[in-house]
């Protein structure tokens, strides 16, 4: 994964007038578990707005109280009206258990059926991924070359090394939908076949 960092300070209190306090002087309170204690902390909203809002996931390195920790976000919770964040859960990695983490998906290649009108349909942006932070890549890049009109990609179709994806495996991860464009070109081609076969049959006669 790629990494970033992040630095924060302890909280004094951790009560919600505190937390609306904080989030007034555009701090976002959050708490880091998974080591020997939970650990209450603010961070600037700034700062934790240019690792959130992005598709990228990352290893944190969490600087707090002189202290530098390894962790992934666990939670993020927004306003359900401001969009602005309120919330964050850190877990800190340990390099010997597995994590839990969502990956953005990117795709290479341009497929057969775009070329041929249709058009790429995306239903998992994100997938969530299990393993050791040592083995969790960037992302997972698919080839959707081969992919023709109609056709899909599956989750039996996605290997992530040294890891594993907790999802279905004939959960549709994209596809090559038709457009109305792909087929009246399609419409337009068995019209035309129709036609010279017609005439084809008319000349024998």
């Amino acid at each position: 994964m790629k990494t970033a960092s992040l630095s924060g300070s302890p909280r004094g209190g951790v009560g919600k007038k505190d937390a609306t306090v904080l989030r007034d002087k555009g701090q976002v309170p959050g708490v880091m578990y998974g080591g020997s204690e939970q650990v209450h902390f603010h961070v600037s909203e700034v700062q934790l707005n240019k690792l959130v809002i992005t598709p990228e996931t990352y290893l944190l390195q969490f600087e707090i109280d002189g202290k530098t920790h390894d962790c992934v976000f666990q939670d993020v919770q927004f306003h359900p009206v401001t969009d602005r964040i309120v919330h964050i859960d850190l877990l800190q990695v340990a390099t010997d258990k597995p994590i839990r983490v969502k990956l953005p998906v990117r795709t290479e290649g341009t497929s057969i059926g775009v070329q041929n009108g249709g058009r790429l349909h995306v239903v998992y942006r994100r997938l969530p991924v299990v393993g050791l932070a040592s083995q969790v890549p960037d992302s997972i890049t698919v080839n959707i070359t081969d992919l023709e009109l109609g056709d899909s990609l599956r989750m039996e179709d996605i290997k992530v090394e040294g890891c594993t994806i907790p999802l279905n495996d004939s959960a549709v991860v994209l596809g090559i939908r038709r457009t109305r464009a792909a087929m009246s070109a399609a419409s337009d081609e068995e019209g035309a076949e129709g036609t010279e076969e017609a005439a084809a049959e008319g000349g024998e006669d």
